[in-house]
């Protein structure tokens, strides 16, 4: 029997700024394998290719720098919905910039353009 892979592994990391935003407030409702949402701050005068992580109306940070300018570009061009980002590690001990690991995934086409 052959194994399909479904999704492809693009990255995996650390949420940046976590410390500043609304991640103490999600963090009892995280589990792991939550999806989390990709925004683009196209504005955002820190970091022209900042990217955004949400959960529900809670943001927890950013893509670090680094792991972020591919993916700026491809939320640029409207391809948000071939990412799935999901939370892939938990450690509430640790400082805050470690709290939240993530693994970042991109579709297979089909799951995309055939959905």
């Amino acid at each position: 029997m052959e194994n399909k892979i479904i999704d492809k592994h693009f990255g995996n990391f650390f949420i940046a700024g976590f410390t500043y935003w609304e991640g103490c407030m999600a963090l009892d409702e995280l589990k792991i394998g939550a999806q989390l949402k990709l925004v683009r701050e196209a504005e955002n005068k820190f970091d022209p290719y900042a990217v955004a992580i949400y959960y529900g109306d809670y943001k927890l940070g950013f893509l670090p720098r680094g792991n972020n300018e591919l993916v700026s570009k491809f939320l640029d061009l409207g391809y948000a919905d071939i990412f799935d980002l999901r939370v892939q590690r938990i450690s509430p001990d640790a400082h805050p910039e470690k709290q939240i690991g993530v693994v970042l995934f991109i579709k297979e086409a089909d799951k995309v353009f055939n959905a």
